[in-house]
């Protein structure tokens, strides 16, 4: 029997709207498909120009860095007229496929640039919209990156601890504990008895006795630091100090026996001429036993309240200084006087700390000495960057009733109001020490501290690597990177 022909149609119908249903479905899941499969392919070419235009404005950063080696402090990329300053990309092979634009600026001091900010953005001709931003800082390194340099021969005792680089360019006797590496300019040297040495020895450049030192932080020979190179254009300083363009803090001689300078906590400092002093006996290696250090301070007169100009927060004294208080931003000073023929020293007076909650530190540059005062706290804090341009940074030998040649002998003790000053406890420093001579605040007798420190803590400052005060002595001419960040 069979089925009347309007059935008929009716199945065929039905077919014909399950293949269109099937069939749209089918069409709308491989549209889908290919949709996506174009997509990916897009953002996979977009990421992959995107990478070229990263690599493309890595390329720009470097230019500057390069440009930066033979034109330095020039922020003008040669135009002498402001950014952004375009060039274009060659590949070795496929010529040019792309650009960078480089936007500099500078962070500047009384005129001097501290460091340098480029922002480079690459893009490729295949792509423009696919753009990358690469920022970075240049400057040059500082001595605030060590502990300790030095050009002398150095003794660094088992009571210390110190923390960040050392370098000397002469021996090292390290028996102190310490976290980074130690390097000496010399391959060996002739350790005497004023190191601790007896009888003489030739010894490795950088020598240690003691088990708090570790070995295998040493590293002798290396190349020495330049001094002449680290040597402060003091002339420089004292044009800028004095020059009202740029608003630094300038002071002539005294006319007496220097200044005491005090900062406040609050971005100002006082100044009070030093009127009279005390004399008395001191030793140090160099002069042997002599009356004529005159640390102490007698009388003072007030000279003034400074405010430190942020933009230019250099101070330059043309006398003997004494140092002491709160530093609340970046500041240096500089103690030199040039015209007189004789070298000026910086005291270190009373602690010197930093404010909480800023970002200060201190430059002290002396022509001379750095001295660490005779009248001075039991536990003290010394912080800073310590330049002793043509002297050396230390504390000199004091004592209660010495003499010599026996009983009828000079006696080279300090006056009785002194005495309780010659041994001190503890100088805790968070900084750095720049010296020409050989470095010592501490002085003993068949193992026994007699005068100075009995403990010494040292540690360098990470804060002053990437941000120095103002004209820090570099160790390199050369621009490096010190921060990096991509910023799409």
């Amino acid at each position: 029997m069979s089925l009347p022909t309007f059935y008929k149609k009716k199945s065929v119908g039905y077919l014909l709207v399950l293949v269109l249903v099937f069939g749209s479905i089918f069409l709308v899941i491989i549209s889908s498909f290919v949709g996506y499969i174009i997509s990916q392919s897009q953002i996979i070419n977009f990421r992959h120009e995107q990478q070229r235009a990263t690599e493309i404005a890595e390329a720009g950063l470097n230019y500057y860095r390069w440009y930066l080696a033979h034109f330095p402090d020039d922020v003008t990329d040669g135009t002498g007229v402001p950014g952004p300053y375009v060039h274009v990309y060659n590949d070795p092979e496929g010529g040019p496929i792309g650009e960078f634009s480089l936007d500099v600026a500078s962070s500047t001091y009384c005129g001097s640039v501290a460091s340098i900010e480029v922002s480079s953005t690459g893009f490729t001709y295949d792509d423009p919209r696919a753009k990358s931003v690469i920022s970075a800082r240049y400057a040059r390194p500082t001595v605030a990156e060590y502990s300790f340099i030095t050009n002398g021969g150095v003794w660094y005792g088992d009571d210390r601890i110190i923390t960040g680089p050392v370098h000397s360019n002469q021996g090292i006797r390290m028996d102190g504990s310490h976290n980074s590496f130690v390097g000496s300019g010399q391959t060996d040297w002739t350790c005497t008895s004023s190191y601790g040495c007896s009888p003489n020895s030739v010894v490795d450049g950088v020598y240690t006795t003691s088990g708090n030192a570790t070995p295998g932080l040493f590293s002798f020979p290396v190349s020495p630091v330049d001094f002449a190179g680290l040597t402060i254009d003091l002339s420089e300083m004292k044009t800028r100090a004095q020059d009202p363009t740029y608003g630094g803090i300038y002071y002539g001689p005294s006319g007496a026996s220097g200044y005491r300078v005090i900062f406040n906590g609050d971005g100002t400092v006082t100044v009070l001429r030093v009127n009279s002093t005390t004399s008395y006996w001191a030793y140090s290696s160099e002069e042997d036993w002599h009356n004529t250090e005159r640390n102490v301070i007698n009388s003072t007169s007030f000279l003034a309240n400074e405010t430190i100009n942020s933009d230019c927060p250099l101070l330059y004294f043309e006398d003997k200084v004494w140092l002491e208080g709160e530093v609340s931003q970046k500041v240096t000073l500089a103690a030199a006087n040039l015209s007189s023929g004789s070298q000026t020293n910086i005291v270190i007076n009373d602690d010197i700390t930093y404010a909480s909650g800023v970002d200060a530190g201190l430059l002290a540059i002396a022509e001379d000495d750095v001295d660490v005062g005779l009248v001075v706290p039991n536990n003290m804090t010394a912080n800073g960057i310590f330049v002793a341009q043509n002297g050396r940074f230390g504390r000199n030998h004091y004592c209660t009733s010495c003499t010599s040649g026996g009983w009828w002998g000079t006696n080279y003790g300090l006056p009785g109001s002194l005495d309780p000053y010659v041994l001190r406890g503890t100088l805790t420093r968070y900084g750095s020490v720049i010296s020409n001579g050989r470095v010592g605040t501490q002085w003993t007798s068949s193992g026994v501290t007699v005068s100075g420190f009995q403990n010494r803590v040292t540690s360098f400052d990470s804060n002053q690597v990437d941000s120095p005060p103002p004209m820090t002595p570099e160790t390199s001419d050369v621009y490096i990177f010190d921060s990096w960040q991509q910023e799409g």
